[in-house]
């Protein structure tokens, strides 16, 4: 089945949730529409289309100019296998201690390595991301330098491989939370595959927008995997709920971007232990004032 994916851009998350509400609403009918802010520093948001038939170039170009956007770009992807392609394509991920892989590669488990099982049809949040990666390296620097966290969450939790690297290093149990509903749906498929569903508690939630965040509370170790903007909001929140003297992992940060999320959870009593860089993006470890 052929599928065709229609993408514009234009200023403003308003207008993009508008034009996306307008795309929904064609003929032939989208079987997906996203929306998502371009992590650029641009102030662009991206508005796609995904269509199994050749959607109607007129009216596209009619929404989009309504809507004030560039005109769509359409284009059919080739039929692909991805779950064949993601287990041919996706080796193994080391990250110091933790060893990141598929089924299909079990048999490659090192017997010194914490092994982390993602299985391929749930790709986000298998390691191979520079943000990931970041995140269980920053995770393996800790335990090398002793510290032991009892109380950790997991803030965007998609597979749920970073609370289950901590849940596998440290003997309390670990909550995790995801806003989007499949993402909660997959960790908790993960956790079952890796044998650790009584390890990690996993809820629906945006941020710590939840009851149990609030009973759990204070963490003295956060991850949060998501993207600059979300980070900057979440920055009092952090505060909030990490007590003095307990960290924060941070990533889904752009190179660029450290500098402002550095600069917003400085004026929340963040310092910063640890900043690496993995290709195009950064790894924040901070530290909550004693």
């Amino acid at each position: 089945m052929p599928t065709f994916t229609a993408l514009t851009t234009l200023a403003g998350q308003r207008a993009a949730e508008d034009l996306g509400a307008a795309l929904e609403r064609l003929d032939p009918v989208p079987v997906g529409v996203g929306v998502s802010e371009v992590e650029d520093g641009s102030g662009l948001w991206e508005v796609g289309g995904y269509f199994t038939e050749e959607p109607d170039g007129i009216a596209l170009a009619l929404i989009a100019k309504a809507h004030g956007a560039r005109d769509f770009t359409v284009s059919e992807l080739p039929e692909v296998d991805w779950v064949a392609h993601v287990k041919r394509e996706l080796a193994p991920v080391e990250a110091g201690r933790f060893f990141v892989y598929g089924s299909h590669d079990a048999d490659k488990l090192p017997g010194d390595r914490i092994g982390l099982k993602i299985e391929a049809a749930m790709a986000f949040g298998t390691g191979h991301h520079g943000t990931t990666l970041g995140c269980l390296t920053a995770l393996d620097k800790m335990l090398t330098r002793g510290l032991v966290k009892r109380n950790v969450a997991d803030i965007g939790c998609g597979t749920a491989v970073l609370a289950m690297a901590a849940a596998k290093v440290w003997p309390n149990p670990v909550i995790a939370s995801d806003i989007d509903e499949v993402a909660v749906e997959v960790a908790r498929a993960n956790l079952e595959a890796n044998s650790m569903s009584d390890r990690v508690h996993v809820i629906e939630a945006a941020g710590f927008d939840h009851p149990d965040f609030g009973q759990a509370a204070p963490f003295d170790l956060v991850f949060a995997n998501i993207l600059k903007g979300p980070l900057v909001a979440l920055a009092p929140d952090m505060a909030r709920h990490i007590g003095p003297g307990g960290h924060a992992i941070l990533s889904g940060i752009l190179n660029h971007q450290a500098d402002e999320v550095v600069a917003v959870y400085g004026r929340e009593g963040f310092e910063v232990s640890e900043r690496d860089v993995f290709g195009d993006w950064t790894t924040l470890v901070l530290k909550r004032a004693a």
